[in-house]
């Protein structure tokens, strides 16, 4: 099984080596905006390019389009272009992305219950700011 293993020592550790679930799991949604993406995607389940950069006006096209395509290719998100003109691309969750949505909330609710705690100057993106 691989999780955490609790090590027999006089102190406990926990041996997470690269690879192990926990690293694995959080390697799927590190990055400043993949949070923030899969949280628009569960609420609104299918988005264009263009409502992203609506929904978080502080992101550029670049760091979006990396985004976007490191989470399709972590099986994340699909894409999905029509073949119209203009072009028409849409993004919407796979099932292993879907499985995110308990996670995600319950970062969601953390946040929230904790944003008062955290220390004074904290970055934070004024996006997040304006949410509560």
């Amino acid at each position: 099984m691989d999780t955490l293993k609790k090590a027999k020592s006089e102190k406990d550790t926990y041996d997470c080596h690269p690879g192990c679930a926990v690293e694995a799991a959080l390697s799927l949604i590190d990055g400043k905006w993949k949070g923030v993406i899969l949280f628009l995607l569960l609420d609104r389940e299918v988005l264009r390019f263009n409502e992203f950069q609506k929904a978080l006006p502080n992101i550029t096209q670049r760091v979006l389009t990396a985004q976007l395509r490191s989470m399709e290719a972590d099986g994340l998100l699909t894409r999905t272009v029509y073949p119209v003109v203009p072009p028409k691309v849409e993004y919407s969750l796979t099932e292993l992305g879907a499985s995110l949505e308990p996670v995600i909330k319950a970062l969601a609710g953390w946040g929230n219950a904790n944003r008062s705690l955290w220390p004074k100057g904290f970055k934070r993106d004024a996006h997040l700011q304006q949410a509560g």
